[in-house]
């Protein structure tokens, strides 16, 4: 350990990250002390890292992280997240962002202050890279061009921020990659809740538990799309057809416009869904390079549709992992796997139900014929606590026909999942 160079043993101490561990460590030898002091990168306050935080008066933790803090030089990760504390005092919050923000490069930071402080007027014009806000008001945002000129990757989670202040702060962001929304309390100028967003250099972004008429995005540059757990009349998607993932969870959405540019696309993952699937085959047709197609819990608006395999396997020949899960009829079994054409490349087939019937086994056979290069085979299906004597005979006369099936195709490995 000696010969360690005290530099290397800062290293050592900021994959620790965490303050307790950290403190501990450096008391090892006067090297390691001198390492805590001038060579640590990354110092992490975590409510769930050491239980004795939640034992502590606000007062008494303020006190310990600004010493804690004030020992170090140089510190270019700061994370401090305390889910059990209520809210912490201004004056030592601004203290640790003045103290460490002309080295900092990532900042997370999830307590109320009150008062509430400006942490982006203090952070603003360094050299930060990330910023992650949680609970937290942002307001009176300037429209001053790069106020965050390094700055990479955004979230802000629990925060109220009016939409105006929203996009002037991604506009104010040149260099921004990456970009988390999640349960935002937003405030309008008109009765609309509308937001407008754009960014040339945005690559990928999240949004959660957010509800709009409408969000319109504005990206040339834009890779992921994630929407979970919103809802929303209208998303509108501007760019240039760079998308390449594009995910939707458990989202009410009247109006879905991702562009016409679409031959990027290489996942298209969908879950708890409401789809026209005409419409939602139009957005996504031009996908010609689409590797995994997952529609997954999906709800048709026309009860008479079902998945066109026959489109399916037409238009997506670089498709290799493939999966479905939606309630099955008689005349969408027949519809949804006419034709002949092979899912070539499909190497994954997961298939899934949410109440079973005497249909999802002839699906399954039918699908499978279809893959002839298929090497795994997933079935998942919710089984109720209390079954009723039909809800059995049905469970059990699809296991025996899975059983007949697997034996025609001994190469499938294949794997159950039950709920």
């Amino acid at each position: 350990m000696e010969s360690l160079p005290v530099e290397v043993i800062g290293n050592i101490l900021s994959c620790l990250s965490a303050a307790r561990d950290v403190v501990i460590a450096s008391t090892t030898c006067r090297k390691w002390r001198e390492a805590w002091r001038n060579h640590l990168h990354s110092l992490s306050f975590n409510s769930n890292d050491w239980p004795v935080y939640r034992d502590l008066t606000t007062s008494r933790l303020e006190i310990l992280i600004t010493q804690t803090i004030f020992q170090t030089t140089g510190l270019q990760c700061l994370s401090i997240v305390m889910d059990d504390v209520d809210e912490f005092s201004a004056a030592p919050v601004i203290a640790w962002l003045m103290y460490t923000r002309e080295t900092l490069r990532q900042l997370y930071y999830n307590v109320r202050t009150t008062p509430n402080i400006n942490i982006l007027e203090t952070c603003g014009r360094q050299k930060l890279e990330i910023l992650a806000l949680a609970r937290n008001s942002i307001m009176g945002v300037e429209p001053t061009y790069q106020k965050f000129p390094c700055l990479k990757s955004l979230s802000l989670n629990n925060v109220s921020i009016s939409a105006l202040d929203l996009s002037l702060l991604l506009a104010a962001c040149p260099k921004i990659e990456v970009l988390g929304l999640m349960n935002l309390d937003i405030a309008v100028s008109d009765s609309q809740m509308t937001i407008e967003l754009s960014s040339p250099s945005l690559k990928n972004i999240y949004v959660e538990e957010i509800s709009l008429d409408k969000f319109v995005l504005e990206s040339d540059s834009l890779e992921i799309l994630h929407l979970k757990d919103c809802s929303l009349e209208l998303f509108e998607l501007i760019g240039k057809g760079t998308l390449r993932v594009l995910k939707i969870d458990d989202v009410s959405v009247i109006h879905l416009d991702i562009g016409d540019n679409t031959e990027n696309l290489e996942i298209v993952d969908v879950s708890n869904f409401t789809i026209m699937w005409p419409k939602f085959y139009h957005m996504i047709s031009r996908a010609s390079k689409l590797s995994k197609l997952r529609l997954w819990g999906v709800v048709f608006d026309d009860e008479d549709e079902v998945v066109d395999i026959e489109t399916v396997s037409v238009c997506f020949p670089h498709l290799n992992h493939l999966s479905l899960c939606y309630d099955l009829r008689d005349g969408g079994l027949n519809y949804g796997l006419h034709g002949s054409s092979p899912l070539q490349n499909v190497v994954v087939l997961e298939l899934g139900w949410t109440v079973i019937n005497e249909f999802f086994s002839q699906w399954v056979s039918g699908l499978i014929s279809r893959c002839p290069n298929i090497k795994n085979l997933f079935i998942h299906g919710v089984v109720s606590e209390v079954k009723t004597h039909e809800e059995c005979q049905l469970l059990s006369n699809f296991t025996s026909s899975i059983v007949r099936l697997m034996r025609r195709y001994s190469h499938v490995e294949v794997e159950f999942d039950y709920d």
